[in-house]
Formats: C-alpha cells, sequence, structure tokens
C-alpha cells in the first residue's frame, strides 16, 4: 500500500493511498474531493487507464469537471439554488447561473478530506461539514470507505446529520474503457424504463417519463449515437426499476473492441448518463491525453435530480437516528 502527499491546498497536504489487488488492479485515491484519482486495469499485459484524470495535483482545482470526486453536498442541480423545508426556505450558493450544482462552488468534492484508516486494499475517508456549508442545514460528517477485491471496487458513503438535511452524495468518476479517444462507440445497458426530463439550465421539471421511442431507452445494449450513427448528447437521470434484481448490475458499459465491461450495482434509485459532451480540458490529462468532447462518460448512482423540489421523487432528506447511506460496486475487467 503506497500512501504520499502529492500536493497542497488551502494549507493543507493533499495526501494519496493507492489501492492494489492480486489481479493486478491499481486505483489511485486522494483526499481532495475524495476522488479516484486514476484507476488502472491490466489489459493484454499492460495497464490501462479507464477514468479521466491529471498526473499532478495542481490542475484539479484549476481544471477539473469533479473527475473521481464525491459530489455533494447535494450533487446534481437544485433549481434556483433553493428548497423549503420544514417551512422554512433555506437558500444555496449558486454556482451554475442561478442554480446550484454539485454543493455548491466549495461542494465536499472541493474540500481536503481526512483519511481515517487504511490498508492495502481499503481506505476510509472522512470531512466535518459545518453548520450552513454552502447554504445547507445542519452539521453533516460524512465518510466514504472504499475497498478493492479483484476486479471490484466497493464504495460505502455514510452522512450523520445534526439536524433534518438533505444528502445526495455521487461518484463523479468520467469512464473511458479505451483509454483514449471519445466513449461514442462503447456500449451501454442499464436497466431504466423512465427518465427524469429536464428544463431550461438542465433542471428536472418534475415529469417522471417512460423510455419507450426516446434516445434514453438503454434496457437493450446500444452506443452513444444515433441511428445515423451521429454523436448524442446525454446529461439525463434515469429511473431504475423498481423490482430489478439488485444481485444483478444496474448498467453495464462495455469497450467497442469487448477488451473491458463495467458492471455498476447499486442500491440508489436513478443514474445520471452523461456522456462528456461539454469537456474541452485546457490542461493535459493523464500520461498526456487530452480530454476533449465526449472523452468519458459518467453514470452517477444516485437519487433523482431536483428531489429537494418535487415532493413525489425520492426523499433526500436524513435526520438524527436516520442517517444517509448509500452503497455502489463497480466491476472493471
Amino acid at each position: 500500500m503506497q500512501r504520499r502527499v502529492i500536493g497542497s491546498f488551502e494549507g493543507r497536504d493533499v495526501e494519496e493511498v493507492v489501492l492494489s489487488s492480486r489481479e493486478g488492479v491499481r486505483v489511485a485515491i486522494m483526499t481532495y474531493g475524495a476522488a479516484i484519482r486514476d484507476w488502472q486495469v491490466p489489459v493484454g499485459g499492460t495497464l490501462r487507464s479507464v477514468t479521466l484524470g491529471f498526473d499532478d495535483f495542481d490542475s484539479y482545482p484549476k481544471h477539473s469537471p469533479y473527475f473521481g470526486a464525491v459530489a455533494g453536498r447535494v450533487a446534481n442541480r437544485t433549481a434556483g439554488a433553493a428548497f423549503m423545508l420544514d417551512g422554512r426556505l433555506h437558500r444555496l450558493v449558486a454556482n451554475e447561473g442561478s442554480n446550484h450544482l454539485h454543493g455548491g462552488p466549495r461542494g465536499v468534492g472541493k474540500q481536503v478530506w481526512r483519511i481515517e484508516d487504511h490498508d492495502g486494499a481499503s481506505v476510509k475517508l472522512s470531512l466535518e461539514s459545518p453548520y450552513g456549508d454552502m447554504g445547507y442545514p445542519g452539521a453533516l460528517a460524512i465518510a466514504v470507505r472504499y475497498r478493492l477485491t479483484g476486479h471490484r471496487l466497493e464504495i460505502t458513503f455514510t452522512a450523520d446529520p445534526s439536524c433534518r438535511t438533505p444528502v445526495n452524495l455521487v461518484q463523479h468518476n468520467y469512464f473511458n474503457l479505451m483509454g483514449r479517444g471519445d466513449v461514442l462507440d462503447h456500449r451501454l445497458k442499464i436497466e431504466a424504463g423512465a427518465y427524469t426530463p429536464v428544463g431550461e439550465g438542465q433542471v428536472a421539471t418534475g415529469a417522471i417519463l417512460p423510455v419507450d421511442g426516446t434516445s434514453y431507452d438503454f434496457r437493450t445494449e446500444k452506443t452513444l449515437r444515433d441511428g445515423d450513427g451521429e454523436p448524442l448528447s446525454f446529461d439525463h437521470n434515469l429511473v431504475l426499476d423498481t423490482r430489478r434484481d439488485r444481485a444483478q448490475p444496474a448498467a453495464i458499459l462495455t469497450a467497442p473492441d469487448g477488451s473491458l465491461s463495467l458492471r455498476l450495482f447499486t442500491d440508489q434509485p436513478g443514474i445520471q448518463v452523461y456522456n462528456g459532451w461539454k469537456l474541452n480540458v485546457p490542461a493535459l490529462g493523464l500520461a498526456g491525453a487530452r480530454y476533449e468532447a465526449f472523452g468519458g462518460v459518467c453514470l452517477e448512482d444516485q437519487n433523482f435530480p431536483g428531489s429537494l423540489n418535487h415532493a413525489h421523487f425520492p426523499n433526500p432528506f436524513v435526520e438524527p437516528g436516520a442517517p444517509y447511506r448509500h452503497r455502489c460496486a463497480i466491476e472493471i475487467g
């Protein structure tokens, strides 16, 4: 197990821990944003990076669009950067026009976490988010544990609040199973028969619609192109089937040449599919890679975006005695 200082942020050391398995998988996790900086999988006798990131730490605060980070307190977009709770209006810090995105300009994915314990196969990181942080009510004690076994990375989130408050933590990896180029010819399958449409500013309208006849229907494996082979731009939440077998993957992503497959297991009700159509990163990525439009695909298992303002969506609020729990596992091999 490796542990080292890779940089500093706001006067604090940023550390990195590398998890490894007997099968040769290596996952580098840093304390800035509790982020996965690099995830390497053996392919044909060499290691291939299957997530987007940077070799140096300094590029993260300057250029990272949440590469590998834990986004929150509430991931995705909250319309108008405000919500009602127990008859009181809470105003959040807007950081995407008038809306609040991924916990605000200093969300948990842009802070330095603390390493609680670690060994060669797992690491636990924690963060104390104080009362009023980015406008959220209550203090929040957050922890995430990464555990690597073979080709499987298990991720467990917990968050204990001091009072009733919303939480929706998301692991924001950008996957590219080829390591380079675009992801348009990756094949994707998701057990989701509905989606939540968005309106102006990409905020949820509150509707839940069937995927039948839309480009959001991934129940049968397909690429991220339309019927004419043109790129499709995705940044939408898919509603996972409630009666699906949780022992089976909710989503499967396969490399164009079949060299690798990703299987995502989750206890969450939705998955955000974002295929990186807005990417245009000015800094060089891992091993000098250039990250341009469609360079990676995010599969963010989550509560529905907009759940703070749409009461019929799954409940995002937690309270003392009923804390936040979220488990997922990702297998790549």
